[in-house]
């Protein structure tokens, strides 16, 4: 009788240890609810790793000026890019997008120039990934010339 409850003990202690494992490993990001540029929902697994990138702006072209929206956000996502191979991660693994966006010097703020960029990175043959985004009409950003101010997340799953 001793015997089969150590035995028994055994049984749960080793499906206790080994379940989570097996259940971490099948684990996935799940993306829901896609759009044209962007998913409304990512879920990511507690066994993922996160890089998170400060926000970041354009850099000053060759003729010294920041450009307009869609090149601004060209240069600021070409910049995340080469941070993240740098740290062994791609433009896939972005799930989280967040840009805060000011009015050029016709009054505007020119969404449609950002979504030209944007659409270069993502939703692409190269990078069919999408993550969850937002975009903040703001007053001014804290670098005069710059018309858009992006941070992103990244995660991935260990394999």
């Amino acid at each position: 009788m001793k015997a089969l409850k150590l035995l028994s003990l055994a049984a749960v202690l080793a499906g206790v240890f080994a379940t989570p494992a097996a259940m971490v490993a099948a684990q996935e990001i799940e993306r829901k609810g896609e759009g044209r540029h962007f998913y409304t929902t990512i879920r990511v697994p507690a066994n993922a790793e996160f890089l998170y990138l400060s926000g970041s702006g354009a850099s000053r072209m060759e003729d010294g000026t920041w450009g307009d929206m869609e090149q601004q956000t060209i240069d600021t996502f070409n910049g995340f890019k080469e941070t993240l191979e740098a740290e062994g991660w791609s433009m896939s693994d972005i799930i989280q997008v967040r840009a805060f966006g000011v009015a050029g010097d016709d009054g505007t703020v020119d969404f449609d120039g950002f979504n030209r960029g944007y659409r270069q990175f993502f939703g692409t043959e190269e990078n069919p990934m999408k993550p969850v985004r937002s975009f903040v009409e703001i007053k001014d950003l804290v670098v005069d010339g710059w018309l858009i101010e992006i941070e992103i997340r990244a995660a991935r799953v260990p394999r």
